[in-house]
């Protein structure tokens, strides 16, 4: 438990460092260029995973039970997806999808905390996530996050063993990578088709890293989710459309006692107070054409 608190302490300091990079701008392509993922033997699904009914359709009384006020239903998503993904070249690096729909995106993190009531809170209100996966933490229990695809959300990469990835030769990196690659796609049967390095921290090697083991991007995001309040990167303090928010898999020892559905409770809250529907990210994203 202390680690993953070290792990919290110091992903604040190392998204400090790059917030100002990052902020400014939805997506970064930088330099350089990435070999074809050719390491990954299976095809992306056509949206990254699994698919299941619209977001937002939950009735009232499901919203009621968990003692929320339900959110805007999610509009359709463009048919011309904002976000387009290419087989090969360095892979774009991004913070938020620029949409003029009145959405956010959730993503949630590691997968340390496996609360069964949160899997009967995401079937009753149906609302999307997208998680990005450690297989240090989740492979104590695979089946859990099975329930979470099998409700159409979406599993990504986020390596074997949570370094701080800018930190690593190239070869160390690619082994992160690849070797979480691999694991997701036996285990959920779509291969991962958006990486998010810990901490926020990655250089030119993690983006040659994950573009030869198949990520095609690089996911940041914009608003963090502590216990009850969103944490912003924009001096405005405010969602905007298109925003992805950070949340994390944990539980009480980390949430000063708070469950996952009671934090998960607060940020839907704050997103409602604002007026913005949740939508599901890998919706507004083009996957590569494989050839």
């Amino acid at each position: 438990m202390k680690r993953h608190n070290r792990r919290g302490r110091l992903c604040g300091a190392l998204a400090g460092a790059v917030v100002a990079v990052l902020a400014v701008g939805g997506c970064d392509t930088g330099g350089g260029s990435a070999t074809h993922p050719s390491a990954v033997p299976v095809k992306p699904a056509a949206s990254g995973g699994r698919t299941s009914a619209a977001p937002g359709t939950a009735d009232a009384a499901a919203w009621r039970k968990w003692g929320l006020t339900p959110l805007p239903a999610a509009p359709q998503p463009p048919a011309d997806k904002p976000v387009k993904l290419t087989a090969s070249g360095t892979v774009p690096v991004f913070t938020h999808v620029t949409t003029s729909q009145k959405v956010v995106f959730i993503t949630i993190d590691d997968g340390q905390e496996k609360d069964p009531r949160f899997v009967e809170m995401m079937r009753d209100l149906k609302i999307p996530i997208t998680m990005f996966l450690m297989n240090d933490v989740i492979k104590s229990d695979y089946g859990y996050f099975r329930q979470l695809q099998a409700l159409g959300n979406h599993i990504q990469n986020h390596t074997l063993h949570h370094p701080v990835m800018s930190t690593l030769p190239l070869a160390r990196q690619k082994e992160e990578v690849c070797g979480d690659q691999k694991i997701l796609i036996k285990e959920y049967g779509t291969a991962p088709l958006l990486f998010r390095p810990p901490y926020g921290a990655y250089n030119a090697n993690t983006k040659t890293a994950v573009g030869e083991c198949g990520p095609r991007a690089i996911v940041w995001w914009r608003e963090s989710m502590q216990i009850r309040n969103l944490a912003y990167q924009l001096p405005d303090k405010k969602l905007h459309p298109g925003d992805i928010i950070l949340a994390h898999f944990r539980g009480p020892s980390e949430l000063k006692g708070a469950t996952m559905t009671q934090m998960f409770s607060s940020l839907l809250k704050r997103i409602q107070e604002q007026g913005f529907a949740v939508a599901r990210l890998e919706d507004y994203i083009q996957p590569p054409t494989l050839h």
